[in-house]
């Protein structure tokens, strides 16, 4: 498993990497105002379609049947499923993408009312939706084929294609100038990322011997058990969306830029979930499937408990870092250019409590992986339902009743992800699911440790570079987050070092250091 998240979340962190550079370019040229604004919205459009449709929906359906026919030696129904599945899905894509963009007006005034009050930001938005919105369709067919790659153990080329869309978008916006607007710009470059994806994913996949074929929907016993899971799941994915939906209204109502501020505290808290908690449950899901298919119930589950305790121990320290240290974070990464000061201190609030639930985001993904894994896709998707109601209840409370601002909307989301793993750990431990064996046990107290000594050493860098003048202005910025930052990881690698054979590190934690 450590060799294959390695390979994840290398390609992973080079798509964290690119978009870090998209985003800081996005700060500097769009600033964190009405433009910017506009374009945050029409960016969610696809993003929040791709939820219900992409990776969140169709892995958890798709895949587990699909990596069980191909474990079974059955590859010629393997790819009969695969072809069945595609053909409903552009079907409905094709439904959805005609509908999206006939009424994309009254779209954007239901995800974002507070803009009704500036008619031009309104008409801007629905612009730039239309053009961002058909990147839907063309992901749709990577994510599947991403999946059917992730069956055959070749994760890779799924986790690497995701690069292409920052490499379109900074191109876009480095030519801005031959657009009407910078956000045109980096609409336009939404689409033409979609493009390039979908050619990349076709190659390899075509390499691999895999490919879809569409064609006319039929109904077989194989898609109505898959319609069922993926309806359970789908109906999660929509409750699940429902709470950045409350964000983007909430937010709307706020000060002009707390989307935006949003926006990047997210993006900050999405770099470590990504590179690691995605590419956990990414690697997990197959393999517990795998597994679960020819009756190793005790190898699913020693592969769940390694993936727990990997989880912790490569978010926590961020998760840490992000709480004690977010505004040096977002002054130094994103306050250049039209991104000012005052939208960085923004954005720190949001990145702290973000920075909270950042190890149960990872979390949940290893804990639906329980259910998933075995075609249960209903009891995820009803946590996820009340879940939902609980996050959205606190973002009320915390935004209207308490006036936390933009850091009330994401510490709801914080403690809800915490809350969703309370739940789904409970039930599956009352089935006889979840078992915590002495690989996590053993692990916990080094993992606590070297999240501790990260944080001293995080807010000790930060303190030094506030009171030693390095530099001034972004110089000093800079210098001193590199300072916490290096402090900070000396202190967590002493500890993964000293503790390595507590660790499920593989091969790394037997060898010898020095």
């Amino acid at each position: 498993m450590f060799r294959r998240l390695l390979s994840v979340g290398g390609f992973t962190l080079l798509s964290r990497i690119t978009g870090f550079c998209r985003d800081i370019l996005m700060a500097a040229m769009l600033g964190a105002g009405t433009m910017s604004d506009a374009f945050v919205v029409a960016f969610l459009f696809p993003n929040y379609f791709r939820a219900l449709f992409g990776e969140g929906t169709i892995n958890p359906a798709f895949l587990p049947r699909y990596a069980a026919l191909r474990a079974r030696g059955e590859i010629a129904e393997a790819a009969r499923f695969g072809d069945e599945v595609f053909s409903w899905q552009m079907a409905a894509q094709l439904a959805v993408l005609v509908a999206a963009m006939a009424a994309m007006p009254w779209v954007v005034r239901a995800l974002a009312p507070g803009f009704a009050d500036n008619a031009g930001e309104m008409v801007l938005t629905a612009h730039l939706a239309r053009i961002t919105f058909p990147y839907l369709i063309l992901t749709v067919v990577a994510v599947q084929l991403s999946a059917m790659l992730n069956a055959l153990e070749k994760f890779a080329a799924a986790a690497a294609w995701p690069v292409l869309l920052n490499v379109a978008m900074i191109a876009a916006l480095l030519a801005s100038a031959w657009f009407p607007t910078a956000a045109e710009a980096a609409a336009w470059g939404v689409l033409a990322g979609g493009v390039l994806q979908l050619v990349f994913i076709l190659w390899v996949a075509r390499r691999e011997g895999l490919d879809l074929r569409i064609s006319w929907p039929r109904w077989t016993p194989e898609i109505k058990e898959f319609l069922i899971a993926f309806g359970a799941v789908t109906f999660g994915a929509a409750s699940v969306m429902l709470a950045p939906f409350i964000d983007t209204v909430l937010a709307s109502f706020l000060e002009t830029g707390s989307r935006t501020a949003l926006y990047y505290a997210d993006r900050i808290d999405q770099l470590p979930l990504g590179v690691l908690g995605i590419a956990l449950g990414t690697v997990l899901l197959p393999e517990m499937s795998a597994k679960l298919a020819v009756g190793d119930d005790t190898g699913s589950s020693a592969a769940q408990n390694r993936a727990a305790s990997l989880a912790l121990l490569l978010t926590l320290p961020f998760a840490v870092a992000f709480v004690v240290i977010p505004s040096a974070i977002m002054r130094a990464v994103f306050a250049h250019g039209a991104f000012d000061p005052r939208a960085a201190a923004m954005s720190a609030m949001a990145l702290r409590a973000y920075g909270a639930g950042l190890p149960a985001f990872a979390l949940v993904r290893i804990a639906q992986s329980t259910y998933y894994a075995r075609h249960d896709t209903m009891t995820p998707a009803r946590v996820t339902v009340g879940v939902i109601i609980a996050n959205i209840s606190m973002k009320v409370a915390f935004v209207w009743g308490l006036g936390f601002g933009v850091a009330g909307l994401a510490f709801a989301t914080a403690l809800a992800a915490w809350i969703n793993v309370a739940v789904l750990v409970t039930i599956g431990r009352m089935r006889g699911l979840v078992h915590v064996n002495g690989v996590f046990w053993r692990a916990l107290p080094p993992t606590l440790l070297a999240a501790l000594l990260t944080a001293a050493g995080a807010l000790i860098g930060e303190y030094l570079g506030h009171t030693v003048p390095l530099h001034s202005g972004t110089l000093h910025d800079l210098a001193t987050l590199a300072l916490a930052a290096v402090l900070g990881a000396a202190g967590y690698f002493a500890t993964v070092v000293l503790f390595r054979q507590r660790l499920p590190l593989g091969r790394f934690a037997r060898g010898r250091v020095g």
